[in-house]
C-alpha cells in the first residue's frame, strides 16, 4: 500500500500529505519504530501538514525534529496545520538557535 503521509523525524507532531486526503480517511505515519494512525477530521491538500496528536494552544509544533511554530489554538489530531492555527518560526530566532541558514 502506498504511503499517504510522510513523517520527517520520529519526534514530529505533524506529517506531510503526499496526496490530497479527505476527512474521515485514516492515515498511518511511520518512521523507524514510530507508527501513528490518525483519522483525518478535515480535508488535507497535497504538501500540507496534518496533526498526529492533540496540540494545546501555545504549544510548540515539531517538524524535522525542531519547532516550526506555536499553536494559535488547540489543534486536534487529524486536523490541518497551517497559518490559520500555527504561528511560524520560519524567519525567527529558531534559525540561529538550530544553526539554520536563511
Amino acid at each position: 500500500m502506498r504511503n499517504k503521509v510522510i513523517l520527517m523525524h520520529p519526534q514530529d507532531d505533524v506529517a506531510t500529505a503526499l496526496t490530497d486526503l479527505e476527512a474521515s480517511e485514516q492515515v498511518t505515519a511511520r518512521l523507524d519504530e514510530r507508527v501513528v494512525d490518525v483519522v483525518l477530521v478535515q480535508d488535507i491538500a497535497f504538501g500540507h501538514k496534518v496533526a498526529l496528536r492533540d496540540i494545546a494552544e501555545g504549544e510548540e509544533i515539531l517538524k524535522y525534529g525542531m519547532p516550526i511554530g506555536k499553536a494559535l489554538c488547540a489543534i486536534r489530531a487529524g486536523e490541518w496545520v497551517h497559518v490559520h492555527n500555527c504561528r511560524s518560526h520560519r524567519w525567527g530566532f529558531h534559525n540561529d538557535t538550530y544553526g539554520l541558514q536563511a
